[in-house]
This record gives structure tokens, C-alpha cells and sequence, in this order.
């Protein structure tokens, strides 16, 4: 079979090589899953960068998030399984034609959901509803959000309309405006607009906002934090800019802001078993109800894999580039 693999940490486009190997074999509690699309996410290019949280043993095969068909299961295993689509997340070499998934970690995936939405239905979408979770707000709360036009926004913008939430969605740039009223923000300012802080707060209303995330870091956080009420929550899980938070001391004291830090992968790990499938559930409804808005960004065969790096890496997609035999 084919896969993406590297022997070395660096630059994807760099480092990855598609080799030529054998067909995986399950153990004990694994099953092999015959490879439908794996989606290109960011940590899967900072894994392979060596500048994640996790680094694996290299040799290593690339991809960890997929959609496909079990092949076949360990000796011992449900034979049921075999020849049902599912989906795996949080395994390694899913760029490639077969991969290995433990049996006790795979959701079956309803008809109703298409092959591009399951490919991408755990990482980025369970990473917004553990932060949806994480804001504790409740029906008619207002939240805002900074990067509203990247896809953990527009999921945010999809799981907070149905669950009754008000949200204030930012973005970086005036031709971004439009893309996220497209796809359902009611309420969407630009921050490079002048007196963008005054429409914020005529559009909050005088006690402010509930709760704010940010993805962005720099200035437009200290702004952020000042559109917030009284016990007010900004949560931080991103940097697209790489600079600094800034905060007004004034705004923070008076209003008793906490500022807490959100990393999906530490409290999906410490999430007990029953919430992470009632999560699951939901978020699995949503996809068969097509709620949820996980287009493509393009499909590449495992052969290309350098092409569709390159192409993960430009601006203006349409959605996630996905990886299939």
C-alpha cells in the first residue's frame, strides 16, 4: 500500500515521502480501516514540523483523522465491525490506504452523512463543542468570537444557533465580512474598520458580553476584553498574529475578567467517558441533520501529498484538503 511518511522533523512539503509498504495487520483490540478521505489539519503539519504537543517515534506515518471502511479486525475482535464506515481520530497514518484504529474509538457513521463531512467530523468540530462547553453560557448569553471566518468559527456559529446563544463574530479583514454572513452570523464586524468598538458595544447592549474566545492574540484582545461584563470569561486557544495578549488593567479589575487558556487535546483527554459521547451524539445529529458545514477544500490522492500540503497552506479555501487513496 501507499503512504505519506517522513524519517525527519521539518517543513511538510520538505520532509514527506510517499512510500511503498505493507498492508497493516491488526492486534489485539485494533482493526485495520480501508482509507475514504483524511483531512489535512494544522496539527498534523506541526506534528510532522516536530513544533507539536505530541511527537512521535520516526520513522513516522502521517495523517490523524479519517473516514473510511474496516477492513478487518484482530483475531478475537467484532466481526460485525467489518465492512461498516466509521470514523477514527487521534491515530497516526491516515494519509495512506489502510490504517490501524482501535476498535473501542471508532464512530459509526449514519448514511445520512457524506464522506467529506465525517472525514473532518471529530477533530475540529468536538474541539468547538469542548469549547462551547467550556464558556458554561446558556440560552440568549452573548458570546464573541475573533477568526469567525476560519472553520472552528463558522462550527461555532452553527452549534451556538442551535443551542440559542448570541454571537458577536470578528474578523480581521472587511472582505471577510460577507463569508461569514453566508454561511449564518447575523452579527459580523471587521476589526480593521474604523469605530468597529462602538458598533460591538451598541450590538452587546450595555452589560456587555457573557464570554469571549480569541484566536487571534495582540491588540484586538485588550479590545475584546473591554467588550466584556461584569465576571465576564475570555478564553484564549489560538495565535494567529503570534504576538502578545494585551489587556487594559482598568477593564480587568472593574469587571473581574478571568482569562483562562483552552487546549482541546488536554480536556478531551481528562473528559469523562459519558460526556465525551454525549458530545459525540450531538455533534453526529447535527452532521445527519446537515447542520454542520465541513465542505471540501479539494481531494488528493496519497501520491500527491506534497501538492495537497501546499495546497492545506494557502489562503481562501473552501474547506479542509482531503487525502484518499
Amino acid at each position: 500500500m501507499k503512504a505519506a511518511s517522513y524519517t525527519q522533523f521539518g517543513e511538510p512539503r520538505d520532509v514527506l515521502k510517499v512510500i511503498d509498504m505493507d498492508k497493516p495487520e491488526a492486534d489485539i483490540g485494533q482493526v485495520v480501516i480501508r482509507t475514504i478521505y483524511s483531512p489535512i489539519h494544522n496539527h498534523d503539519l506541526w506534528t510532522i514540523r516536530g513544533s507539536y504537543g505530541i511527537k512521535p517515534e520516526l520513522p513516522a506515518l502521517a495523517g490523524s483523522e479519517a473516514v473510511g471502511v474496516v477492513e478487518s479486525v484482530a483475531p478475537g475482535g467484532d466481526e460485525t465491525l467489518v465492512g461498516k464506515r466509521v470514523v477514527a481520530a487521534g491515530v497516526l497514518g491516515t494519509w495512506a490506504d489502510f490504517f490501524i484504529a482501535l476498535a473501542s474509538g471508532l464512530i459509526p457513521v449514519p448514511e445520512e452523512v457524506s464522506d467529506t463531512v465525517a472525514s473532518q467530523l471529530v477533530a475540529m468540530p468536538f474541539s468547538t463543542i469542548t469549547l462551547l462547553e467550556f464558556l458554561d453560557v446558556k440560552e440568549g448569553d452573548w458570546v464573541i468570537q475573533t477568526a469567525a471566518n476560519g472553520t472552528v468559527g463558522k462550527l461555532f456559529i452553527d452549534m451556538a444557533r442551535e443551542r440559542g446563544l448570541n454571537v458577536l463574530n470578528l474578523v480581521r479583514r472587511s472582505d471577510a465580512i460577507q463569508a461569514v454572513k453566508d454561511h449564518g452570523g447575523e452579527h459580523v464586524l471587521s476589526t480593521d474598520d474604523a469605530g468597529w468598538q462602538e458598533k460591538a458595544q451598541q450590538i452587546l447592549g450595555e452589560n456587555g458580553a457573557q464570554a469571549a474566545i480569541d484566536s487571534v492574540g495582540g491588540a484586538v484582545v485588550a479590545d475584546v476584553a473591554d467588550l466584556l461584563g461584569v465576571d465576564g470569561l475570555l478564553v484564549v486557544f489560538g495565535s494567529a498574529t503570534g504576538e502578545p495578549l494585551q489587556l487594559n488593567a482598568s477593564k480587568v479589575i472593574s469587571n473581574h475578567i478571568v482569562v483562562k487558556g483552552f487546549w482541546g487535546a488536554r480536556i478531551i483527554n481528562e473528559m469523562p467517558h459519558e460526556e465525551r459521547a454525549r458530545l459525540m451524539g450531538e455533534l453526529v445529529s447535527l452532521a445527519a441533520q446537515q447542520k454542520l458545514h465541513l465542505p471540501s477544500g479539494g481531494e488528493f490522492a496519497v501520491d500527491n501529498i506534497v501538492d495537497a500540503v501546499n495546497a492545506s497552506l494557502k489562503a481562501g479555501k473552501a474547506g479542509k484538503i482531503l487525502v484518499h487513496p
